[in-house]
């Protein structure tokens, strides 16, 4: 329930992080009419089928004549067979709508194990039986993630000049009490009854609503409907709407079959201490941006006080994750990357945004969901222009966020960005997107790109007593019109006592519409009926409790809370996605087998290049370490490998590992570079085969300017095994 991530109820004010909470966008258009019609079909024929089978029973209990019987029970046959054809036509409707598991399941299972076969990541503790939720990443895996991080910092840290941090896993409670993930930052959980086993209330009926919806054939098509409503609504549901429909529909433990608790909420955090007397209570921190927001006073301060500015960070956070599952995208301990940008909320344009204004891609904005639509490509610049997106900084934002992604190697025609619905985004929060990735989970959730006010600065500045503020100079003093809030603490000691407090504290955060409309009834009818938010109810204020006016002041400088700009980023969730986008099969040379493919772009690819003699001699050997030597100047990660299989089968098994280059070394002069997705190879002299890989590599030139450049050589040899 609406986070990465992608994806249960979530406080408010932490809606737009949810990169280990909401795993898959769940937003579903209305029935496809085609599934419509054949669920509709399929209940006629049974009906059908049915009422056919009472009458050849009926017929051999009356002891009908043997042709009436045998024509009846034609008919029953025939009838059978339409409803069998029935059943095919929808269940091809279902696996090729999408809605279909088995050919992503298949798919899904064949990535995975290539990956935890090759070490990419494997699950963490295996030999101890393992901990769900907890995976530890093996060479290859490290190497990507490496790339990742290492092509994220160049395109945002250094290319928008950000400052980058470096803060403590380990938070006091005191930060996450003022953030409020102390108090909201939860999962809706139930239990098993008889044997107190947790299951997490959202998975059991989205899985039994997604299991009746691509197993269950006999359901008719108004409660297909139902249950594809309910996905598309249960992150709305409160905890009683949540229990009430697993009741209904008689959802139990999966692994008992037991009856299940009411749902109610399970925080998320690691909880700690901190020091050994226990007496500072801690968590392991849910998400890294905190530590961005009650350093901003030194931040301000180190950047010269101007605005706007960026404030980066990558680390590990930890959910406690009731039940986690699907791989990397729901675990307990992450890597995040977040960008906190501070910006005058009066001025949010961005003297960059042209560079971005003409891209178009998927784009999914609220409009399109509400009435069923898909997404479509839109341009950047006209969604800007036209207010779908709420600003230029936050457009920047997303479109530099699609070029991230796709020169990481996501594939631009399963990436989109999709809207917050109203329902969705915090009340603070001005505008809010997702990018998804389509994978064999479905769409999941890997970067929140929101526009979060300046919620979390105040936050922490009232907590804190520290004014977590930026300053405009005025070139000339100018007079302005000042509101003027103050309330009568006499007064509402004694009406309120020891809400006192609560109640003084909301109303001086009242916005200038909301005093002046209060003023206006006191005035009026002298009493006002008043929310107070801390205490979660309404108040009476009267009169002589508060007074409410308007002053001019000449003032010097302005002196704001600036909004703040948060891209999110779920690391090992965008590493998955890229794994599965990167994953192919293509036939051997002799047709017997399928071999695996990892088609990485040299940017993220684990390794860069493998270096192959030919055969085993000392000749070829000496070259093949002097290439080595040279590669490893240039900084380019590579892999020799002198093993005495064929040179076709080395090529596999680097394909395999997503190598993008090898070099076969079949001379003293000169050698070979082929080319792992097109398998087609040049030759090249001993002394430039480094400088050619290093400069593709990078993004110097690419392989069509090595191909136009370099004599070809024929693969049909070296790749005889392949």
């Amino acid at each position: 329930m609406r986070i990465l991530s992608a994806f249960i109820p979530r406080p408010q004010i932490l809606s737009l992080r949810r990169f280990q909470t909401n795993s898959i966008s769940t937003i579903h258009a209305s029935m496809d009419p085609t599934e419509q019609s054949l669920r509709q079909s399929l209940s006629e024929k049974s009906s059908s089928v049915e009422s056919q089978g009472n009458a050849v029973r009926a017929l051999k209990a009356s002891r009908a004549a043997k042709p009436e019987i045998d024509a009846a029970i034609d008919l029953l046959n025939r009838l059978k067979l339409e409803k069998s054809a029935v059943e095919k036509q929808l269940q091809s409707t279902i696996t090729s709508s999408g809605n279909g598991s088995l050919n992503r399941e298949a798919f899904r299972q064949a990535v995975v194990n290539t990956l935890e076969r090759r070490l990419f990541y494997i699950p963490s503790f295996k030999i101890y039986r393992g901990v769900a939720g907890l995976f530890d990443y093996g060479p290859p895996g490290c190497a990507v993630k490496s790339n990742v991080l290492s092509f994220w910092r160049q395109h945002f840290i250094l290319e928008e000049n950000m400052l980058e941090v470096d803060c403590p896993c380990v938070t006091p409670e005191v930060v996450l009490k003022a953030s409020g993930h102390v108090d909201k930052f939860t999962d809706l959980m139930v239990k098993d009854e008889k044997t107190g086993t947790c299951y997490r209330a959202d998975h059991l009926l989205k899985d039994y609503c997604t299991e009746k919806l691509e197993k269950d054939l006999t359901i008719s098509a108004e409660k297909a409907a139902e249950y594809k409503d309910v996905l598309a609504v249960m992150e709305d549901y409160s905890p009683e709407e949540l229990g009430a429909k697993i009741k209904e529909y008689g959802i139990t433990a999966p692994d008992t079959k037991n009856p299940l608790s009411d749902p109610y909420p399970f925080n998320l955090m690691f909880q700690t201490s901190i020091g050994p007397s226990g007496l500072i209570p801690g968590y392991m921190r849910p998400e890294t941006a905190q530590g961005i927001f009650v350093n901003f006073k030194d931040l301000y301060y180190y950047n010269g006080r101007k605005l706007p500015f960026a404030a980066a960070q990558i680390g590990q956070a930890f959910r406690n994750e009731i039940s986690p599952r699907q791989g990397l995208l729901r675990v307990r301990e992450f890597t995040l990357a977040e960008i906190e940008h501070f910006v005058d909320p009066e001025n949010k344009s961005h003297p960059k945004f042209s560079d971005v204004s003409k891209l178009e891609f998927l784009m999914f904005p609220r409009e399109e969901q509400m009435s069923g639509q898909s997404a479509k490509k839109l341009c950047l610049g006209e969604a800007v222009a036209k207010g779908t997106v709420n600003n230029e900084t936050l457009g920047y934002f997303i479109g530099r966020v699609y070029l991230f992604l796709t020169r990481l190697g996501i594939d631009k025609e399963r990436l989109r960005f999709r809207q917050h619905l109203a329902n969705e985004m915090a009340h603070y929060a001005a505008d809010c997107w997702d990018a998804e990735i389509e994978s064999s989970y479905g769409w999941i959730e890997c970067v929140g790109i929101a526009d979060r006010s300046a919620y979390d600065l105040r936050a922490h500045s009232e907590k804190s007593g520290v004014a977590l503020v930026a300053e405009e100079k005025y070139a000339e003093p100018k007079e302005v019109e000042k509101l003027v809030i103050n309330p009568v603490k006499k007064e509402l000691g004694l009406a309120f006592k020891g809400a006192q407090k609560n109640v003084v504290e909301s109303l001086e955060a009242m916005n200038e519409k909301e005093a002046m409309e209060m003023k206006a009834t006191l005035e009026s009818k002298g009493e006002v009926e008043f929310y107070v938010c801390t205490l979660g109810k309404n108040v009476s204020i009267k009169k002589n409790m508060v007074s409410i006016s308007k002053e001019k002041k000449k003032e010097h400088q302005r002196v704001f809370t600036p909004s703040v700009i948060e891209p999110s980023f779920g690391i090992g969730r965008i590493i998955y996605c890229l794994y599965e986008h990167c994953f192919s099969t293509r036939p051997s040379k002799a047709g017997d087998e399928q071999l695996n493919v990892f088609r990485f772009p040299p940017l993220v690819a684990p390794i860069k290049c493998t270096v192959f003699p030919l055969v085993q001699n000392q000749q070829f050997e000496e070259a093949t370490k002097v290439i080595s030597k040279e590669l490893t100047s240039v900084g380019i990660s590579h892999k020799i490998d002198i093993t005495g299989t064929s040179i076709g089968k080395r090529y596999a098994r680097t394909d395999e590992l997503g190598v993008p280059f090898a070099i076969t070394v079949d001379s003293d002069t000169s050698v070979t570079i082929r080319e792992r997705d097109s398998k087609d190879q040049v030759r090249v002299s001993l002394k430039e085969a480094a400088s050619v890989v290093s400069s593709v590599a990078e993004g110097k030139m690419t392989w069509q300017d090595v191909w136009a450049s370099f004599p070809h050589h024929s693969s049909a040899a070296a790749d005889d095994q392949e």
